[in-house]
């Protein structure tokens, strides 16, 4: 008898702890593209108010840079400083995000390495100025290419210069989220901005809980995240809430370089269209795969909304 209720004690205590053994420490790393928002930030008198909430979170970021947006607006000197604000910060890690954010499954590759080359020069000796590399390139849309050929000699040529892609787990449609609510912010609607922005909260934490199950079920463990977001009013106003609601649900904050020492960053990438999709889709081994998750993703119920309001700003110009 005495034995039995050994076992049961052995079977109970397993029971406790086995959500800890199964579910690990949920880690994810902020990427942030389009650095810098030169038109927002000549708004507010050549600061970055997203730049100015970082300081004060503590966490490591990866900035992607868009060379050619310092030469957008009246003052490229005033742009360049921001840039450099940007860049000497000792918590972002620098990537390249090519100078005119060309599509390239488009535009094809001699024309995209032009865009590369362009910019890249000033990105990297800026970098060198503060003691640091440019290792990640991200792909402007995340567009590898439309076939198996453009993917392996987008691949070829960006290690050529020693670059490696740039991934990412999860994204929650942010830029269509910032459109919705620049638009209420400038009819002096701060009421449905602020809907739009407690949607845009609720829904990059419905992505997080989607892509978490989804990789326990596959890879039957955690993985590390990668987060895609961008410079926008949106994030310079939200993007702390989102990082309180992550830290709220255990989740640590990790460097870009720390989240690529997941082994499933190894992986190969198996997706040979165009479109950004999570890295977590790219590993599967086939497109029907890849469709039964995807349409079992949180719906983005506000594409409508945004779709309206592109095509009203594009009658009034």
């Amino acid at each position: 008898m005495k034995q039995y209720f050994k076992v049961r004690l052995v079977i109970f205590l397993f029971i406790l702890i086995l959500p800890g053994l199964t579910s690990g420490q949920s880690s994810v790393a902020i990427t942030i593209d389009d650095i810098p928002n030169t038109g927002k930030c000549q708004k507010d008198f050549f600061k970055s108010n997203l730049l100015n909430k970082l300081d004060s979170l503590n966490i490591p970021v990866t900035i992607f840079i868009t060379e050619g947006l310092i030469y957008k607006g009246d003052s490229i000197v005033k742009n360049f400083e921001l840039m450099k604000n940007w860049m000497n910060r000792s918590y972002t890690t620098i990537g390249y995000h090519s100078s005119k954010h060309s599509r390239y499954s488009e535009v094809g590759l001699d024309s995209f390495k032009i865009d590369v080359e362009r910019g890249e020069h000033v990105v990297r000796q800026l970098a060198q100025t503060y003691g640091k590399t440019i290792d990640y390139f991200r792909l402007p849309f995340n567009d590898l290419g439309k076939d198996s050929l453009q993917h392996i000699n987008i691949e070829t040529y960006l290690s050529s210069k020693k670059y490696k892609i740039a991934p990412f787990t999860v994204e929650s449609a942010d830029w269509m989220f910032n459109y919705i609510y620049e638009y209420y912010l400038e009819k002096n609607d701060p009421v449905n901005a602020k809907e739009i922005a407690d949607n845009y909260i609720v829904k990059t934490i419905e992505y997080f809980d989607f892509f978490d199950s989804l990789v326990l079920k596959i890879y039957g463990r955690p993985i590390n995240q990668i987060y895609l977001c961008h410079d926008s009013r949106l994030n310079a106003d939200y993007l702390p809430v989102l990082i309180n609601e992550l830290r709220k649900r255990k989740y640590k904050i990790i460097s870009f370089d720390e989240a690529l020492q997941d082994n499933v960053y190894k992986q190969k990438d198996n997706y040979y269209k165009k479109w950004g999709i999570s890295w977590v889709y790219r590993w599967m081994k086939n497109q029907e795969e890849i469709s039964f998750y995807n349409r079992q993703e949180p719906e983005d119920d506000l594409y409508p909304l945004y779709k309206q309001l592109v095509q009203e700003q594009n009658k009034t110009h």
